[in-house]
């Protein structure tokens, strides 16, 4: 009997790449944590038909690989958490660092850069010298994000009901003075957006500890946070212009293509002039932070 002829080269067709496969195709795609990635940029760099790409991106989306924000897809914070805090983070440490030693030094309170990792904050870098040993955190750290001006100023630059999601119906109280109520807890964000992103906290998350932070914000919303922490009786509305400034500056520079953007989306370049402080730093009613 003859043998059976070969199928033609034209009609052989190379085996599609398994679902973890194209799920780390996808996650690859994205450069550094301040990557966004529209559905075509992604299909474009994996090579997927867009269908395909779309698929798997909502199921990493559910899945907290990814998240989707109004101006596409980026690294989530389940990506972002084994072993992948780095993933994006070494360019805003290069970024933050000169400005952590710049406020540092002009207050003598030590100085933090962190990023929101779920209901989290995950600390990138704290600077301090002798005022450091006293404050209970470190590099590596984690601490809720609920209870500390980092956690607050960058949630309060999220849509609502990402906020809920990240923290759940139960917002526990981690001393007497931490928000517990999910409602007010929403206006403490809106106070803080009414303040052009300042947020404090003093001793809501350790009861001697008091803390003034904003938010490295880009177009796509925010990607860290800078603070300066210091005791009950330091006087944050002082160092407050400094915070701001700061995260600014790392803004432009880790955005610089979307410069005229970021700079619709953060305070005005200027000096701050005693009635601009006294706007910025109204509290509204409760006025519990001061």
């Amino acid at each position: 009997m003859a043998a059976p002829s070969a199928t033609p080269k034209t009609a052989r067709r190379e085996t599609p790449p398994s679902m973890v496969e194209r799920m780390t195709l996808i996650l690859d795609a994205f450069p550094g944590r301040t990557s966004t990635l529209s559905l075509e940029d992604v299909a474009r760099r994996t090579r997927l038909p867009r269908s395909t790409a779309h698929r798997i991106l909502d199921q990493l989306v559910r899945a907290r690989w990814l998240e989707h924000t109004e101006f596409g897809y980026r690294l989530g914070p389940r990506a972002l958490g084994l072993g992948g805090q780095d993933a994006g983070c070494t360019e805003i440490r290069e970024v933050a660092a000169p400005l952590l030693h710049e406020i540092h030094l002009g207050t003598g309170m030590t100085a933090h850069l962190a990023v929101l990792d779920d209901a989290e904050v995950y600390y990138l870098d704290k600077i301090g010298g002798r005022s450091a040993v006293g404050v209970p955190s470190r590099v590596g750290g984690r601490a809720p994000a609920h209870g500390t001006a980092l956690g607050k100023a960058m949630l309060a630059w999220l849509p609502p009901e990402q906020v809920d999601r990240r923290l759940g119906p139960v917002v526990p109280r981690l001393t007497n003075r931490t928000i517990g109520d999910l409602a007010t807890f929403h206006q403490e964000l809106n106070r803080i957006r009414q303040r052009h992103g300042l947020a404090f906290e003093r001793g809501e998350c350790f009861p001697e500890i008091a803390c003034v932070a904003a938010a490295i914000r880009g177009p796509e919303g925010p990607v860290a946070g800078i603070s300066l922490v210091g005791d009950l009786r330091t006087p944050l509305e002082r160092a407050a212009p400094l915070v701001v400034d700061a995260a600014r500056q790392a803004s432009m520079a880790l955005f610089r293509k979307q410069e005229a953007a970021a700079r619709r989306r953060t305070v005005p370049d200027g000096a701050w002039s005693p009635e601009t402080m006294s706007r910025l730093l109204a509290t509204g009613s409760n006025g519990d932070w001061l």
